[in-house]
């Protein structure tokens, strides 16, 4: 070999060593541009979370006295009203941006405390006391009244909410894993339907009462139910979970479009939409107020069935150009407003969903993370709140 060629393989080595180098490079600047951008979205992600949170217990958590606090649902500071659902809501915001850092075990414990004040009694004169809490209180004047009767969703939401309290302040785990274990307990007294294996609404719905077998599909809260069998070993929160996720199957099948609706009629075998009217408004029939709630309320499951109903809601909701407050079940908007309260669920829901992306929902609603809280729309606001806390980073 001459000297030449020598130094011509020489060079053409340096420079293929070269190259390779520089794709090397190259992919390594890009490995790093990906993880930096994805750094920037996740802190960027948790400063609109810890916002979202602050300005919702800022405008909605109301002291009422040094050692108590409720959730307003009234959107009128003058005339507030607490309901348990509130309640349950803001223990569970709570619980939950306290592990994040960005609440103390005092602001859960005033909630908690005002919940413990206005527990429920039962009998006919009101005179067993349980741990379920009386689903409204109102203020007008300087007088505060309570109205008897529990509502099943505020008190799922205050028992779990106990549930992810005992993890965050693990010094007062024996305490609210004590009140759960009583919560838990009553609802499975009094809220347990034991011919559908469902809960009931409330527990003035009980054997006595023509609302016994009526189902609210957004209690229908399958991790919730699971995490109270593996606490209290109660088979009966398996019964429950595998029961209604059932009904909500046979729902969602019921139409093309798998919108479920607010109130169901339920069996051991069935379950069927009820008319406008039966309990509350005349969307009871309809996927409105209460069903808007349902994909946050299964998104967190890994069940087959949780994720086959969200999945068929998914995709119904992809093929609409803009998100409207409330559906007939076979999909005509009953309004042309928009509400946070139906597009923030379903894009929890997608965010959690590996076949899809979040990004699909929030376009036809671009302004939920950007725009500041609803200030005088409770519901709204805590939803919303909800969704982005809990769902958005997933």
């Amino acid at each position: 070999m001459g000297e030449n060629e020598t130094i011509q393989r020489l060079e053409g080595y340096s420079v293929m060593k070269h190259v390779r180098f520089m794709w090397i490079s190259a992919v390594v600047v890009a490995i790093i541009y990906i993880v930096a951008l994805l750094s920037v979205r996740v802190g960027s992600m948790a400063n609109v979370q810890q916002s979202q949170y602050e300005h919702w217990k800022e405008h909605y958590v109301v002291p009422k006295t040094k050692n108590q606090s409720f959730v307003n649902t009234s959107n009128d500071p003058n005339n507030p009203v607490a309901l348990s659902e509130g309640q349950g809501y803001g223990l569970y915001l709570t619980a939950v941006a306290g592990a994040r850092g960005w609440a103390e075990q005092q602001d859960f414990d005033r909630l908690l405390n005002y919940y413990l004040e206005n527990r429920d009694a039962v009998g006919e004169r009101h005179t067993t006391e349980t741990y379920l809490m009386q689903w409204r209180q109102y203020k007008r004047g300087q007088t505060w009244s309570s109205e008897r009767n529990s509502a099943t969703d505020g008190d799922l939401y205050i028992a779990f909410s106990l549930h992810q309290a005992s993890t965050v302040w693990p010094q007062r785990s024996s305490y609210y894993r004590a009140i759960e274990r009583r919560l838990t307990a009553d609802i499975l007294r009094y809220e347990y339907n034991s011919t559908t294996h469902t809960l009931t609404v409330g527990n003035w719905a009980n054997e006595k009462s023509p609302y016994y077998n009526l189902l609210r599909t957004s209690d229908v809260i399958p991790n919730f139910f699971q995490a109270f069998y593996e606490f209290t070993h109660d088979s009966r929160w398996l019964t429950i979970k595998h029961a209604m996720l059932d009904r909500m199957v046979d729902l969602s099948d019921d139409h093309d479009t798998g919108l479920v609706p607010d109130f169901a009629w339920v069996t051991s075998t069935n379950a069927s939409a009820v008319q406008g009217k039966t309990v509350a408004t005349r969307y009871d029939g309809d996927y409105s107020s209460n069903a808007c709630r349902v994909p946050m309320m299964l998104a967190a499951s890994n069940d087959p069935r949780a994720q086959k109903v969200v999945r068929k809601l998914l995709r119904f909701f992809d093929q609409q150009e803009v998100i409207t407050a409330g559906y007939s079940l076979t999909g005509h908007q009953l309004n042309t407003y928009q509400s946070d309260s139906f597009t923030a669920p379903l894009v929890y829901a997608a965010s959690r969903d590996s076949h899809h992306t979040y990004d699909r929902i929030l376009a036809k609603k671009p302004g939920l993370l950007t725009e500041a809280l609803h200030e005088s729309s409770y519901y709204d606001a805590t939803l919303t709140a909800m969704a982005v806390m809990e769902g958005m980073d997933k």
